[in-house]
């Protein structure tokens, strides 16, 4: 005896209802044969429907076997009853269950994708199913632009996209008008003429006379099962499978064997998940719109304020470096505030020149200050008097806006020539005369202006409010302070020598020729170093500040990704009913989530250098400056919160039971 292609026996379904038990089949036995074209009728209630889920492997029986080609479907997990749907079943729906924002052809295609068809094969199979059934001008429609008997056509072509050997159908005629119904009917005898096995689950007997057999239940119980010749229908089917009833049937509609490409590679079912999530991006654009606003505002706060903080630290350091960040100031005493460093006179002239001979030094110059009163004609005012040698103005990095600086040997010969400051020029020649080779009396010494130094505008002012004169150390030692030894020497390192190596040296050098150590060093190296860290927390501080607005962004994409499983539950019933495996969808959500937050953040990272473009014309003394990390941390923190914060929809999504989801409207 041939073994039947489909067998139950025993076969029981019961579902909770509150505390107790409803019993949907029972005891049902029932085989049908490789072939077949069988109806299954009974009135509302009786159990068809959940007998058809059953034999479609879309739900499992509470007690009993079923085995498909002699496979039991009950030692199956969920991957293998999507392989079995897949491969082996196509399903016919009442209310034809296409997917409203793909195409014709892009519905059909959908059973392929999942098995891993070949995206041109798969499409030219579409389309050839598509064009048996009559609708090879409607492939690239809508089903909102199709009738009803077109969309139930689009769902039979699904049904045979990947062979169909056992065609179920339910209630196929029940949305449409007699005419429509009739050409249905006629396909589906067609399809039977060919070798597929057609099941129909209906309450109408005359859509069941046209069936070689008839299988009646009543209360979960099969009541009847009896042949039946079948009545042909009144409408002929379509031209083009009319055309095909005799001979050889068309290559498009045979069972499974195609010969089609397929892929089984992880990076083809990525590339595949990616284009159904794109598809869908798409097809709910405000939706999708709305799903990364907060990632997007999240993404611009964050690299934005990493840029500006980035611009400003530059700036900062930039104008700290322009006082010279490479300086080394020597003090006398232990440290600020010794209140004997006044009694120590041991940086004197010889030690400028010890520290001048080391190959690490670039320049050095003394520091000796006095206050004294500044007079030029009338006008008399108190300014600050500093004596230093001619590398002062290397040392410092200052540059003249009007005349030159002393030179050695006006540093030998104590020459009365003095170098003033943009403060005191404005005080001393308010009328805006030239001061350049004016005589001004320093104290009671009369001195000749000879440069006049250029204004440093830096981050933290206009520079020093003070007035500042600059004239030879030995003029101020013998002729206004009245003392040989200095009150700082300051040394400028030379741009390829470590700092603090050569702070080591100078500190060494100057104890061995005092005999002991009763100085302080003062290294300008430390500012930028608190400079930076200080700008580097401020920088973290604000970006948290800002990933606060990616972590409520990511609660709102798991909030709209959680609704939008719930408004496409029939979605994912039709997709699992047509072969998907739990990890396809899984893949598929979770894919989807990713891809909006990459987006989101792309819009992000562009809206922050339209930010950068807007904020360079209103400040225009620094600007906002990317970096390739940021940028990169931008776009993984956009990922990782679309895994994290997608996953929960995805899981969901992916847990949903195929009856369910297809029952939800």
């Amino acid at each position: 005896m041939t073994q039947p292609l489909l067998s139950l026996r025993g076969i029981g379904r019961s579902f909770p209802s509150g505390e107790q038990e409803v019993q949907v089949l029972k005891d049902v036995n029932l085989d049908v044969g490789s072939g077949e074209m069988l109806a299954i009728v009974g009135a509302s209630g009786s159990g068809k429907s959940t007998l058809m889920n059953i034999l479609g492997c879309l739900d499992r029986p509470s007690t009993g076997s079923y085995t498909v080609s002699g496979q039991d479907v009950g030692a199956l997990d969920s991957d293998a009853l999507a392989e079995l749907r897949r491969e082996h079943f196509g399903f016919i729906f009442q209310r034809y269950h296409l997917m409203q924002h793909l195409t014709a052809t892009g519905n059909v295609e959908v059973p392929a994708v999942y098995a891993g068809t070949d995206g041109q094969a798969r499409d030219s199979r579409a389309r050839q199913l598509l064009a048996r059934l009559g609708l090879g001008d409607r492939t690239e429609h809508r089903p909102s632009q199709l009738s009803g008997g077109q969309q139930q056509r689009v769902s039979i072509a699904r049904a045979l996209m990947n062979g169909g050997q056992v065609i179920l159908a339910d209630e196929p005629t029940g949305a449409l008008d007699s005419r429509s119904g009739q050409e249905v009917i006629g396909i589906l005898r067609e399809l039977h003429a060919q070798g597929h096995t057609i099941i129909i689950v209906t309450h109408d007997m005359q859509v069941a006379s046209c069936t070689e057999r008839i299988i009646e239940i009543a209360d979960g119980v099969i009541v009847g099962d009896r042949p039946n010749v079948p009545s042909v229908p009144t409408v002929a089917a379509p031209a083009q499978e009319a055309s095909q009833a005799e001979g050889e049937p068309p290559a498009a509609m045979t069972k499974p064997g195609l010969g089609i490409a397929r892929f089984n590679t992880g990076w083809a079912r990525f590339a595949e998940a990616f284009r159904m999530a794109w598809r869908s991006m798409m097809a709910h654009r405000m939706r999708t719109a709305l799903t990364m606003l907060g990632i997007i505002i999240g993404i611009t706060s964050v690299v934005s304020i990493v840029a500006i903080g980035e611009g400003a630290k530059r700036y900062v350091l930039s104008d700290i470096r322009a006082i010279g960040t490479n300086t080394l100031d020597v003090y006398p005493g232990r440290d600020f505030g010794d209140d004997k460093a006044s009694s120590i006179r041991t940086l004197i002239p010889p030690d400028l020149d010890a520290i001048a001979a080391q190959p690490y030094v670039h320049s050095v110059t003394p520091v000796t200050s006095r206050s004294l009163r500044l007079r030029y004609r009338s006008v008399d005012i108190n300014g600050t008097v500093n004596g230093v040698s001619d590398s002062f103005f290397r040392v410092r990095d200052m540059q003249m806006a009007s005349g030159a600086a002393f030179t050695a040997s006006d540093v030998r010969h104590q020459s009365q020539v003095v170098v003033i400051d943009q403060n005191t020029r404005r005080k001393l020649f308010p009328d805006g005369t030239e001061p350049v080779g004016k005589i001004i009396l320093v104290g009671s010494l009369p001195c000749t202006v000879i440069g006049v130094a250029q204004e440093k505008k830096t981050v933290f002012g206009d520079g020093n409010k003070s007035l500042n004169l600059w004239l030879p150390y030995s003029t101020g030692a013998s002729r206004l302070f009245g003392q040989q030894h200095f009150d700082n020497i300051t040394v400028r390192i030379r741009d390829d020598q470590p700092t603090k190596a050569a702070e080591d040296s100078i500190v060494k050098l100057l104890t061995l020729r005092h005999g002991t150590k009763d100085f302080f060093t003062f290294n300008m190296d430390s500012i930028v170093k608190t400079a930076e860290r200080t700008s580097q927390s401020l920088t973290l501080l604000l970006s948290l500040i800002a990933v606060i607005s990616l972590v409520v962004g990511g609660i709102g994409v798991m909030n709209i990704m959680l609704v939008s499983v719930t408004e496409r539950t029939r979605e994912i019933g039709i997709r699992m009913a047509v072969g998907a495996r739990q990890s396809d969808v899984l893949q598929q959500f979770l894919t989807e989530a990713v891809l909006v937050c990459l987006v989101g953040g792309l819009i992000g990272v562009t809206l922050s250098y339209g930010i950068s473009f807007l904020f360079s014309l209103l400040v225009k003394q620094w600007q906002m400056i990317f970096s390739i990390g940021a940028v990169v941390s931008a776009f993984l923190c956009a990922s990782l919160i679309g895994v994290l914060f997608g996953y929960l929809p995805a899981r969901n999504a992916a847990r949903l039971d195929p009856i369910e989801a297809l029952a939800r409207e």
